[in-house]
């Protein structure tokens, strides 16, 4: 079996190829599917697969939300939805969101779970059990690990807001932690949210060279302009995700196309705010 090629590298390759930054975040309702598809579980391979065909050639990653999956015992589905994938934009990494956390044999169970038997290139993980709770997915050669750093929902100041003894905010020592020892094969990530750009452009300051995935533009309000201004450089990858506000773009059956309209728009929006400001 030929050797996997690392996440970074499938990332960069993406970045080029399709010229973008956007990740499309698939998190499918079936409450909310177009037509005659209107809360039909059975079809959330098919809504997604649509989604990813119409958009593979705009996008650096895709993005898979497990629970949108599991609530509706279509875990199989992601399976399926994976492998259309990998046939119809194999040059498009596949980012399992799960943000997992546990200890020894369970964390190796679930990384058997999202590397083994969904293939995915990278997962989202929480930090919060501490380093030996990353170990296990390290094993799992070439693969990418997003830990959650600063989120972007409100109420995740509760906790990444909150100062340590040092006076540091917990979530620049997550930063910290995976710019530096943690990060030892360098394949770790950060997960910080587009709806705080300044705490998106510390996180960049003290993880200069880290990839970071960013949720929260559209319909959560983030802006394309300032999230790259705050987090992109030329050699510190960025995943800026959109769901809702591409998936749902139209409740009709032109929903694939109004997707790949709302997809092009922001790609759009993210290549101008790489421009320099003249």
């Amino acid at each position: 079996m030929a050797a996997r090629t690392p996440f970074r590298e499938q990332l960069a390759a993406a970045q080029a190829a399709n010229d973008s930054l956007l990740c499309v975040g698939l998190d499918p309702e079936p409450a909310r599917f177009p037509g005659a598809w209107r809360g039909d579980a059975s079809r959330i391979h098919d809504f997604c697969a649509a989604i990813a065909e119409a958009t593979k050639d705009l996008v650096l990653a895709f993005k898979p939300q497990i629970a949108f999956f599991a609530a509706h015992r279509a875990e199989d589905q992601l399976e399926r939805l994976i492998a259309t994938l990998r046939r119809i934009a194999p040059q498009v990494p596949v980012i399992l969101d799960a943000k997992r956390g546990d200890i020894g044999s369970t964390a190796e169970q679930y990384a058997r779970e999202a590397f083994a038997r969904y293939d995915a290139d990278a997962l989202t993980l929480s930090p919060f059990l501490g380093q030996d709770s990353i170990e296990p997915y390290l094993r799992h050669a070439g693969r990418g690990l997003f830990l959650l750093c600063r989120t972007s929902n409100p109420g995740g100041s509760d906790l990444q807001a909150q100062r340590l003894a040092s006076g540091e905010p917990l979530f620049e020592h997550i930063a910290r932690l995976a710019s530096g020892p943690w990060n030892r094969d360098g394949r770790l990530g950060l997960v910080v949210g587009a709806t705080y750009p300044a705490e998106l452009a510390r996180v960049r300051e003290l993880a200069p060279t880290l990839p970071l995935l960013i949720p929260g533009i559209g319909a959560q309000g983030g802006d394309e302009a300032a999230t790259v201004r705050a987090a992109w450089r030329p050699d510190a990858p960025i995943v800026v995700s959109s769901s809702r506000a591409i998936l749902y773009a139209s409740a009709g059956d032109d929903f694939a196309d109004a997707a790949r309209r709302a997809a092009l728009a922001t790609r759009t929006a993210l290549q101008r705010a790489q421009q320099p400001v003249s």
